[in-house]
């Protein structure tokens, strides 16, 4: 097996379906957690803003370019036309390990926080 390559796809929305609730796509979603759980996935995300310009990334790793593609062509929203995606060969130059640690550090706050707006 050949050593393997970081790669990046990038998501959008088709533009008549230019609404939050198409960013929680379960079956989507599902799909990133397996290849997290396969070690495969190394982040995934969106902007924040929800227009035109609105569009998430995957970075993860794959065997080939062939292997990369079939992945991102198999994405649930792909598949589903509810998403376009493009494909890029990528390599993460700096990463903070320290994000995880501090995330985790927060997460107590951020659940009594929730609780709280839950009433």
């Amino acid at each position: 097996m050949d050593s393997l390559q970081q790669f990046l796809y990038k998501l959008k929305l088709v533009p008549r379906l230019l609404e939050p609730a198409n960013w929680t796509d379960r079956e989507h979603f599902r799909y990133l957690q397996q290849l997290l759980a396969e070690n495969r996935l190394i982040l995934a995300g969106r902007t924040q803003n929800m227009d035109e310009t609105t569009f998430g990334i995957a970075i993860f790793l794959a065997e080939s370019e062939e292997a990369a593609a079939s992945v991102m062509a198999n994405d649930p929203a792909v598949k589903q036309e509810v998403m376009t995606a493009e494909l890029y060969l990528y390599r993460v130059a700096l990463y903070n390990s320290q994000w995880e640690k501090q995330k985790k550090a927060e997460e107590p706050v951020r659940q009594k926080t929730r609780q709280a707006l839950a009433g």
